[in-house]
């Protein structure tokens, strides 16, 4: 079996009745969806909340029972992956184009299960891409101050004509930095530097809940500042 399948599939044994739980977006996020499907049809009785349309429509295709966000009070659990993931648990997200929702389900979520295998797991971030969602409006102007940061960047594009546009009609920034040594410090002066104009950019700041049982490191957290 696939290893990045078998860690999305074990990953949803955290799930249990009654739970509203937060459905990521990615090609990990995919596999956890898929058995989120096949357990619902087996009588797990849940609710869903997705993080982008595409899960959403996969979701939707599985007869799992989805419910708005802005009619809830809190997500029990939410099941994502990671491009990067260092030793702090810090986080690089964003290649599956999600990174504003994710961040809004995550930050209403208890817990948080990010699923990665070993390839994703790093000593320093910044071999990926670092990605920043921002708003259409003054993008190049918000693109050249990020630079100012010592980067190489790169407006991401759904095709050779094209900008690439997130489901709340926002454009990514791909950045290179290199080996990130602070993720704390960057994550600052990203905010600096974009101001108003940036959605999300670095996860940090992860509490470990439950440690990494096993070689392709399903790790269970919860959001910094989580009850």
């Amino acid at each position: 079996m696939d290893v990045k399948k078998m860690v999305a599939e074990a990953a949803v044994e955290f799930i249990e009745d009654g739970m509203i739980v937060g459905l990521g977006t990615g090609s990990t996020a995919y596999w956890a969806i898929q058995k989120i499907g096949v357990r619902t049809s087996e009588g797990l009785k849940i609710k869903a909340v997705a993080t982008s349309r595409a899960s959403e429509l996969l979701a939707r295709e599985l007869q799992i029972p989805l419910v708005d966000l802005s009619d809830i009070d809190h997500v029990d659990l939410t099941i994502d992956g990671a491009d990067e993931v260092d030793p702090g648990l810090n986080l690089i997200k964003g290649g599956g184009g999600a990174l504003l929702r994710e961040k809004i389900v995550a930050a209403a979520s208890r817990e948080l299960v990010i699923v990665v295998d070993e390839t994703k797991l790093v000593e320093k971030l910044g071999m990926f891409p670092l990605p920043v969602e921002v708003v259409p409006f003054g993008v190049e102007l918000t693109r050249r101050r990020i630079e100012e940061l010592g980067c190489k960047t790169r407006i991401r594009m759904r095709d050779k004509k094209d900008r690439y546009q997130t489901d709340n009609g926002n454009h990514i920034i791909d950045c290179e930095f290199g080996r990130i040594e602070e993720p704390g410090e960057l994550n600052q002066a990203l905010n600096k530097k974009s101001r108003a104009a940036a959605a999300e950019h670095l996860k940090e700041s992860l509490r470990r809940q439950a440690g990494p049982p096993g070689p392709h490191r399903r790790a269970r957290f919860s959001p910094a500042g989580a009850d």
